[in-house]
């Protein structure tokens, strides 16, 4: 189970062929990379892509960033190899594509022992089967495959993600009923800071812990619209204070802003904290 500061706000994918952005990863501010073996990679890249990646993380330094590599599907001529290659790596987790049922998760983690799980959730039994997917015990996280839902689904694309607000909120459910991670998907118009920052909002407020990128310019925006806000950890800070106040004097609950405080709202303010101080500690 993941810990719920672990902080996941800006998780960008790098093609696992670019020997150049394996490089300059190392100095981006993001809190997760996922080297990506899998569509960044063209067909005839496939093997040397695996070759790099391998060789790459067995000295490269990442320092604080999860690095989680994304495999070709089983049901692909990679898929298998792909696994082997990172037995034993130094990562935080295999990203497993095309998750449609618990029975693919087992089939990967039949074939690598102790790295931890995460599944791209990008087709429609996928969603329908997220509770059984994050129950698996080695399942850590969940990253919404948007752009390959919307082709399942035959949705057309709109500013309000309506159309994919169904299985955006079903997989949040089953990640939060598991305590997993969930990662909201991509934003593909890279240039466009305002759609970015309305999405990533969006997804900030439905409760995903960050949001998947396709370009180092989106960092930026990923990172603030996913961590406490000034006004936030103010609440938070004061919150507590009263909440333990009201407890010595024998009180069940407190009062801040004109608003009734129980310890469940304490749970949350803890937890913004925790969150801080995660992200803290990440930045140095």
């Amino acid at each position: 189970m993941q810990s719920s500061a672990r902080p996941y706000r800006s998780v960008l994918y790098i093609p696992g062929s670019k020997e150049r952005a394996l490089e300059k990863a190392k100095t981006l501010p993001v809190d997760a990379i996922i080297f990506d073996l899998e569509d960044a990679v063209a067909v005839d890249e496939k093997v040397n892509a695996r070759g790099l990646l391998a060789e790459t993380l067995k000295t490269a330094d990442y320092g604080p960033r999860a690095r989680i590599v994304r495999i070709n599907g089983l049901d692909t001529e990679w898929g298998a190899d792909d696994v082997a290659a990172f037995v034993g790596a130094d990562i935080e987790a295999i990203l497993i594509p095309k998750v449609g049922s618990a029975a693919d998760v087992q089939a990967v983690a039949d074939l690598i022992p102790d790295v931890p799980l995460w599944a791209m959730m990008e087709t429609p039994i996928g969603m329908l089967n997220a509770l059984e997917i994050a129950a698996h015990p080695r399942m850590e996280g969940f990253v919404m495959g948007t752009n390959d839902l919307a082709k399942e689904l035959k949705c057309r694309f709109r500013a309000d993600r309506l159309p994919m607000v169904t299985s955006l909120q079903l997989c949040l459910l089953a990640a939060r009923a598991e305590g997993i991670a969930a990662v909201d998907g991509v934003y593909n118009a890279f240039k466009d800071e305002e759609g970015l920052k309305v999405e990533c909002d969006q997804g900030r407020d439905m409760g995903f812990d960050g949001k998947t990128l396709i370009h180092p310019a989106q960092v930026a925006i990923a990172n603030e619209a996913f961590a406490p806000s000034a006004a936030e950890i103010d609440l938070a800070e004061r919150q507590i204070e009263a909440f333990e106040k009201a407890e010595a004097e024998g009180l069940g609950v407190a009062v801040v802003d004109g608003k009734i405080v129980e310890n469940l709202h304490i749970v949350t303010a803890k937890e913004t904290l925790a969150k801080v101080a995660a992200i803290k500690s990440l930045e140095g």
